[in-house]
C-alpha cells in the first residue's frame, strides 16, 4: 500500500476485541515512524452484531475511509466470501486476519502464519523443528501448523478435542505439503509422541486469563524439547512457566502477536516496524495490566 497516504484509519473487527493490544501496538509504531494512524476496535459483541455482518462492515468501513482492518475470531474464515483478491497463503490455510483496500477492493492476507515462524526464528534460533507435536487445530493451529511445515517441519502431529476438525485440518495440510508426515492424534497419544518429537506448540485457548490452566499432563515433557505457545495474555502461561522451570527452551506468544502486528503494519503501510521495538512495547502494556 502507499506510504504517501496523509494518515491511516484502521480498524479490528471480532468478538470481545476492546482488550485488545494490537491497537496500541500499531499506533505506537507508526508514531515511530511519524505516521498518521489510527486504529479503533470494532467489537462484534459490544455492537450486538453477529460474525456473519462482517461483508458488510468491510463495505461500510470501505464508505468511511477506512484503509484496512485486522480481522479476528469468529470472523477469519467467514471473510472470505466478501473479498476480491486473497493471497497464495491465507488461500491455502483458509482464513484471513488483515485485510487491505484498495482502489474499492478488498484484499485478504493472513500474518498469523508469518508472525509466528518469524517469532519463533527470532525467539528460539536454531531449535529443531523436524518433529512437532501441536495442540489445537483450529483458527491459529491452522495457521502456525501451515508455517511450520513450510519452515521445513517433516512430521508433524496435531490433537484436537474435535476430531472431525482435526481431521479436516490435517486433510487440507496434506494438500499442500504431500512429502510432510502429518497425522491427526487424541489427547491419549500426547505422552507417547513427546517421546518422539523435537518440540511442543499450544495452539488451544488452554492457558489464557479465561481459560486457565495447562494444555496437556506434563509428566512426559523433557528438558530437550521447546515449548511454544501461541497465548499472549498472560505472556507467561502456565505451560510456559512449567517448561521454563523444567528447563525447555521456551516461545512466549508475545513473539507471535508482535510478528503478525509487524507483518500486518507493514503490508498496510509499506513500512516494517523494528520488532524488538514493538515487542518491548507489547512488555511494557502487558506490564501495566493492560
Amino acid at each position: 500500500m502507499s506510504t504517501r497516504a496523509e494518515s491511516y484509519l484502521v480498524g479490528l473487527i471480532g468478538d470481545g476485541v476492546m482488550p485488545s493490544l494490537t491497537p496500541p501496538m500499531h499506533e505506537r509504531a507508526a508514531q515511530v515512524h511519524g505516521l498518521h494512524y489510527l486504529y479503533r476496535p470494532i467489537d462484534l459483541t459490544e455492537l450486538n452484531l453477529p460474525a456473519s455482518d462482517i461483508g458488510e462492515l468491510l463495505q461500510a468501513g470501505a464508505k468511511l475511509g477506512f484503509n484496512a482492518f485486522n480481522v479476528t475470531h469468529p470472523c477469519k474464515q467467514l471473510v472470505l466470501d466478501h473479498l476480491d483478491d486473497i493471497s497464495p497463503t491465507a488461500r491455502a490455510i483458509g482464513a484471513v486476519n488483515t485485510v487491505v483496500i484498495q482502489d474499492g477492493k478488498f484484499i485478504g492476507h493472513n500474518t498469523d502464519a508469518s508472525g509466528f515462524i518469524r517469532g519463533l526464528n527470532d525467539g528460539l534460533p536454531g531449535v529443531a523443528k523436524r518433529k512437532v507435536l501441536q495442540l489445537g487445530a483450529g483458527g491459529a493451529g491452522a495457521a502456525v501448523a501451515y508455517a511450520l511445515l513450510q519452515d521445513g517441519t517433516e512430521e508433524l502431529h496435531i490433537v484436537d478435542l474435535d476430531e472431525d476438525r482435526v481431521e479436516h485440518r490435517v486433510r487440507e495440510l496434506r494438500k499442500h505439503f504431500p512429502h510432510a508426515a502429518i497425522h491427526a492424534a487424541t489427547p491419549q497419544q500426547v505422552p507417547q509422541l513427546l517421546g518422539q518429537v523435537d518440540g511442543l506448540l499450544n495452539a488451544t485457548p488452554i492457558g489464557m486469563h479465561h481459560h486457565p490452566g495447562l494444555p496437556l499432563d506434563l509428566a512426559a515433557l523433557e528438558e530437550r524439547h521447546w515449548v511454544a505457545d501461541c497465548i499472549y495474555r498472560p505472556v507467561d502461561t502456565e505451560l510456559i512457566v512449567a517448561a521454563r522451570d523444567l528447563g525447555c527452551q521456551v516461545l512466549d506468544g508475545g513473539y507471535m502477536a508482535v510478528g503478525q502486528a509487524v507483518d500486518a503494519f507493514e503490508i498496510i503501510t509499506g513500512i516494517r516496524p523494528e520488532t524488538q521495538q514493538v515487542r518491548s512495547h507489547l512488555l511494557e502494556l502487558l506490564d501495566k495490566g493492560l
